[in-house]
């Protein structure tokens, strides 16, 4: 009499085993295959827009002489909307754009959320990407100039912009310190970002158009600005 043979539970898990293994391979080289096909795609895109115009000028803050060579610029390109992050108290910047005798002040953005260049360039995406930029030129100082482009390349460049770098230079001593720890620190974490920014989109609510800042509070209040900027109340 013959024994009916069953699959021991040993033996059923044996045969699973490969199975499982050959899924996971096959889902690691399609996650692969997309990440690879995007990386290219957005190498296209973003070589295919470097040769355009200028769609926006970003400032990072740290430096007075950043907004007074942007206010600069404003009076060529009077319809290049322009971002500060984190700059100047308000009204030395309207006061710094208004001694240009700017009429286009209303195309001028103030970021204030922002604490950090990390947090420049955290906050500002969303705004970029409403605007439909796809070019923006980096305004910021040499000392600060290293640092802030890896970031903008990695952080920009997976959102598909093209950066192109301004520096201006400083007078006096540089605000900013950096090492390559700090570099390095925040570089890897812009990598590491760069992977969940697309999806996720933080949100500043503290943005002022130039023109929406009042001159009558701060003149009462009082306010001062750096003494390179050559203003006073």
């Amino acid at each position: 009499m013959r024994r009916k043979v069953t699959n021991s539970p040993l033996s059923s898990v044996s045969e699973q085993l490969p199975r499982r293994r050959q899924f996971l391979q096959r889902l690691t080289f399609g996650l692969c295959l997309v990440l690879v096909s995007w990386l290219v795609f957005n190498t296209i895109t973003l070589l295919s827009v470097s040769s355009k115009q200028t769609d926006a000028f970003f400032v990072l803050g740290g430096s007075i002489r950043r907004e007074i060579y942007v206010a600069q610029l404003a009076k060529q390109y009077p319809q290049t909307p322009i971002l500060i992050s984190r700059g100047s108290p308000d009204p030395c910047i309207w006061l710094i754009f208004q001694r240009q005798a700017l009429q286009r002040m209303q195309n001028v953005w103030l970021e204030k959320c922002a604490d950090s260049t990390f947090g420049n360039f955290y906050y500002s995406i969303p705004i970029l990407r409403r605007w439909g930029v796809h070019k923006v030129k980096l305004i910021t100082s040499p000392t600060h100039f290293p640092r802030a482009k890896w970031m903008a390349q990695i952080l920009f460049g997976v959102h598909g912009i093209w950066v192109e770098p301004d520096i201006v230079q400083e007078q006096g001593v540089p605000g900013n310190k950096e090492s390559w720890l700090k570099t390095g620190l925040d570089v890897t974490r812009s990598l590491l970002w760069a992977g969940f920014s697309p999806i996720i989109q933080p949100q500043c609510s503290n943005i002022t158009r130039l023109t929406e800042v009042n001159m009558n509070f701060w003149q009462n209040q009082g306010f001062q600005c750096e003494r390179q900027g050559q203003i006073w109340e």
